[in-house]
């Protein structure tokens, strides 16, 4: 199928499509992210002018195919280049030891993503609060699969767009606990949703500013902040303090040992500005965190109670 619009885009630096973009999937089912069998990543979105679905394909180092289908399709165009990590300048960045300089050096084309989709990167973020992330994309993929819409364009399998502001709005009590969502977490949702206006203006906003925006509401706090941050903000220093697992696989990459959130942004504090590109070097080194040993967080199935 001829795409609506299409965009050949050449970025400023090195870019790796599927680097910079794979932190948007959240869980292999994500019903707004696919991978097509030529390696192009598919990734559905819920723009001002409505639905719409990219595709983009790796053509060079820097060079990105961009396709778009849907109503939203020209608004959507418009944010891939920010969306690629077009603004994420990597020049001032200082590696400092030689295990980060090797990280960085054999991934020139990791960008941190800036959707400026605000709601897109909160919802899902909520959903993560507290629960192992199985649970949570258990969770967003019966919620897109019942309350989503079906995404425009030819799609390499069956994918959906989020509901809208209103749409999450509307969503019963009963179905929130059907998708293994308890009462808190949606509550949560439907309290932003209900300012969604305010939380898109985030995008715009300095990121002291940005986040002062999202934690004004109750429910978020400065994990869920710098989640949505490292999407759609592309924020590179946002670091998820209060993960049950980042602050220990620092510790470890960097120290061997396990750290606790401050002794870990200690530890960050020499990449200063960069503190996330530091976390997401690491993990696309391949940098071992802390070895699996000891208790988990368990599954807590809300629809049992």
């Amino acid at each position: 199928m001829t795409p609506d619009l299409a965009l050949d885009w050449r970025a400023p630096h090195e870019t790796d499509v599927m680097q910079t973009l794979g932190s948007l999937r959240r869980g292999p089912g994500d019903p707004t992210f696919a991978l097509g069998p030529d390696g192009s990543v598919w990734r559905t979105s819920l723009t001002d002018a409505g639905a719409a679905t990219l595709r983009v394909r790796q053509v060079g180092r820097d060079l990105m195919r961009v396709e778009a289908w849907g109503p939203g399709a020209s608004a959507a165009l418009a944010l891939a280049p920010s969306m690629l990590g077009e603004r994420d300048d990597t020049s001032a960045f200082a590696p400092g030891l030689a295990l980060l300089a090797d990280a960085h050096r054999r991934n020139p084309g990791l960008r941190v993503p800036r959707t400026a989709r605000v709601m897109e990167a909160l919802v899902p973020a909520i959903l993560e609060q507290k629960v192992i992330s199985l649970q949570a994309h258990m969770s967003w993929r019966r919620l897109l699969e019942r309350f989503g819409s079906t995404a425009p364009g030819p799609t390499p399998r069956p994918m959906r767009v989020v509901p809208s502001a209103s749409g999450w709005r509307a969503i019963p009590s009963w179905e929130w606990h059907r998708a293994g969502v308890d009462p808190r977490r949606a509550a949560t949702v439907q309290r932003v949703a209900a300012y969604a206006a305010r939380i898109e203006e985030a995008a715009e906003l300095s990121p002291a500013e940005a986040t002062a925006r999202l934690t004004h509401f109750a429910g978020i706090g400065v994990w869920t902040a710098a989640e949505v941050a490292q999407r759609a903000f592309g924020d590179a220093d946002a670091v998820s303090v209060g993960d049950y697992h980042i602050s220990d696989y620092v510790g470890h990459a960097l120290h061997g040992r396990d750290m606790t959130d401050d002794e870990m942004l200690e530890a960050l504090a020499p990449w200063a500005g960069q503190r996330y590109r530091v976390i997401r070097l690491l993990m696309a080194a391949g940098v071992p965190g802390r070895p699996r040993r000891g208790p988990r967080m368990a599954f807590v199935d809300h629809r049992a109670y």
